[in-house]
């Protein structure tokens, strides 16, 4: 049996039911762009609530709105599931789960391997299975593909890659939050363990996606991945050391900033802020810096990038602890206020936002520390952080009542104008109070 063919058919004819596994940041607009195109989708998660939702047609991703899980939910070609063992019912599964650091920064592939032997007890002859996971370089042919024909193998079934099991790499590139890009309209690289599994890949997206390019390996696609949020971790660490420079020279980043970006060609503006955060430029860098020691090569320039990022809470905290030292107030004791806990503006992601870290810093220093951010109304348990906070509401008097006032998350929500007339000492990282600078005199710190 062709069992290239026959899926490829099935593809293009539209009867190919696809398995998104993972409905969160990456998996739900994926699931609604393809399920757009015209796909059946059925939904993977290991967590009832999100499915439950999903299938009552109310979203838990705020900045999509409740349209896009309405619409999957009436359709009548969607449906979620926790029950893994209902993988063997799509003809193409894509796999959307988290890749973490571990406790030494190292790659945490455990989510990986684990849908991959998910796949692999349940697999059957005729089935596509895309990685979207970012990654380091082999990942999809040296622990994804072998975990799932393991699993396969110790149920029974035989797999042979590229005749009758296939298996690709697609790197995910979603933003919460943008407003130029969706997921329909981003360009979207396909690399395939072998021709077969790239040109049907490509063909899955095509029915959904605006553009789908194939490149000549999965290895390709993988290192593409890491290369675009590699430039981005750089040109950050790159600003914000000259933000710690210009700072300790009296010289505003932000006028520099601007003045840089009147060039027309050669230059490119990026932001200095508290730290990095979101689900890709503080972590993917650190796959390939790990990956590059098994080849004997050295990353100064990644790896000096990642030190420079992640001290930029510790640098917050100390302009902070001068700031209040000089209005003779220690840092114990003092009430602190932190504005926004996702991990930029407008959005209700907090997926490893430098904030955690400030509030992890402050409190170590004996600080009391709240935080306000209209999107993220409570904490909830996640790998790094149970911080069992709530937001406090951002009024006149409650902004008063803090020492110090340190903006992490410049939402539009915020009263900046209030705050500028409230606050007793405001540490903005992110240049939010610029028009009200003037009238703060020595209450205004730029971090």
């Amino acid at each position: 049996m062709d069992y290239d063919q026959t899926l490829a058919s099935r593809v293009q004819s539209g009867q190919a039911l696809i398995g998104v596994i993972g409905l969160g940041y990456v998996g739900l607009p994926l699931a609604h762009a393809l399920h757009e195109g015209g796909h059946r989708i059925l939904g993977f998660d290991t967590d009832a609530r999100k499915v439950e939702s999903l299938n009552l047609g109310k979203s838990y991703i705020k900045h999509l709105g409740d349209s896009v899980a309405q619409g999957l939910s009436e359709s009548g070609r969607f449906e979620a599931t926790v029950e893994m063992g209902r993988l063997h019912e799509p003809d193409v599964l894509i796999v959307c789960v988290p890749t973490p650091l571990g406790e030494h920064q190292e790659p945490d592939l455990s989510y990986v391997v684990k849908s991959a032997r998910d796949i692999g007890r349940v697999a059957r002859p005729g089935q596509l299975a895309i990685l979207e996971s970012t990654t380091y370089p082999g990942t999809t042919r040296d622990e994804f593909a072998p975990a799932l024909v393991a699993a396969a193998a110790e149920a029974g079934t035989s797999l042979k890659i590229g005749e009758d099991f296939f298996i690709a790499y697609s790197p995910e590139r979603e933003d919460p939050g943008r407003k130029s890009h969706t997921t329909r309209s981003t360009p979207k690289l396909v690399g395939g363990l072998e021709p077969h599994s790239a040109r049907i890949a490509a063909a899955v997206y095509r029915r959904g996606l605006d553009h789908v390019i194939e490149v000549s390996s999965a290895e390709v696609a993988e290192s593409a991945k890491l290369m675009e949020n590699i430039f981005r971790a750089v040109n950050i660490a790159m600003v914000n050391e000259m933000k710690v420079l210009l700072s300790a020279m009296n010289i505003d980043i932000w006028e520099v900033i601007g003045a840089a970006s009147t060039k027309p060609f050669g230059y490119m503006p990026f932001q200095p802020g508290p730290g990095l955060g979101g689900h890709c430029i503080p972590i993917d860098p650190f796959y390939l810096t790990w990956k590059a020691k098994e080849y004997g090569k050295a990353t100064r320039f990644i790896e000096l990038a990642g030190e420079i990022n992640t001290s930029m809470p510790r640098y917050v905290v100390e302009q902070t602890a001068a700031a209040l030292n000089r209005a003779h107030k220690p840092v114990a004791g003092s009430r602190i206020l932190i504005l926004g806990l996702a991990y930029k503006a407008d959005i209700d992601d907090p997926r490893e936002s430098p904030s955690f870290e400030l509030i992890r810093l402050l409190r170590d220093m004996g600080a009391h520390v709240d935080y306000s951010d209209p999107h993220i109304p409570a904490t909830w348990p996640a790998r790094k952080h149970d911080l069992a906070m709530k937001s406090v509401p951002l009024a006149p008097e409650s902004v008063a009542s803090y020492d110090a006032v340190i903006i992490a998350t410049a939402h539009k929500a915020f009263d900046y104008t209030m705050i500028a007339e409230c606050a007793q000492l405001v540490v903005d990282t992110r240049n939010a109070m610029a028009r009200h600078a003037a009238d703060m005199q020595d209450r205004l710190v730029k971090a």
